[in-house]
């Protein structure tokens, strides 16, 4: 997820029906990350993450994160990318020991199939069983991953934030 001191407004349709649906409402594709997308997928992680938890400065963290996507997930992870109209709405980092370590969902696009395709992309590369953390007062994510069929598995604290997670597991 991103943050953002002014995040992205959803676009609405005009009052007349014309002009772009909702993100929630426009068909999701997912495909390979491509190097072009880093500046991108890095904006969404800050819009995302801001938007969730609006009592943090995630554009501080940027360097930090860029710095992490491409030297910790990038070299290890398979990382898809979901689209909506050919504008990147989320993406998901999965590595070959079936770690999750981020799926990230435009605010704008929260409500639509963008996180459960991006889900399912992840169980097909790692068929065997998926390994994540959330943050414990992520309710939204919890639930979300409870109805994916994930259950809680332990409980640990974020090693950058600090913050109470739980270890939850999907098997198949």
């Amino acid at each position: 997820m991103s943050d953002t001191t002014d995040p992205q407004q959803p676009q609405q349709p005009q009052p007349d029906g014309t002009g772009p649906a909702p993100a929630k409402h426009r068909a999701v594709t997912v495909r390979p990350y491509r190097p072009a997308d880093e500046e991108a997928v890095i904006e969404l992680w800050r819009r995302t993450w801001q938007t969730a938890y609006p009592r943090f400065d995630f554009a501080e963290r940027l360097p930090w994160w860029r710095e992490r996507w491409r030297r910790e997930l990038l070299p290890i992870a398979s990382v898809v990318v979901a689209e909506a109209d050919g504008e990147p709405v989320g993406f998901v980092t999965i590595d070959d020991t079936g770690y999750l370590d981020q799926i990230v969902v435009a605010p704008e696009a929260w409500g639509s199939t963008a996180a459960t395709a991006l889900l399912e992309e992840a169980k097909r590369v790692s068929p065997t069983g998926i390994a994540l953390h959330v943050n414990k007062d992520n309710h939204r994510a919890i639930r979300f991953y409870e109805r994916q069929g994930f259950s809680i598995d332990g409980e640990d604290v974020n090693a950058h934030s600090q913050s109470p997670v739980f270890l939850m597991r999907w098997r198949p």
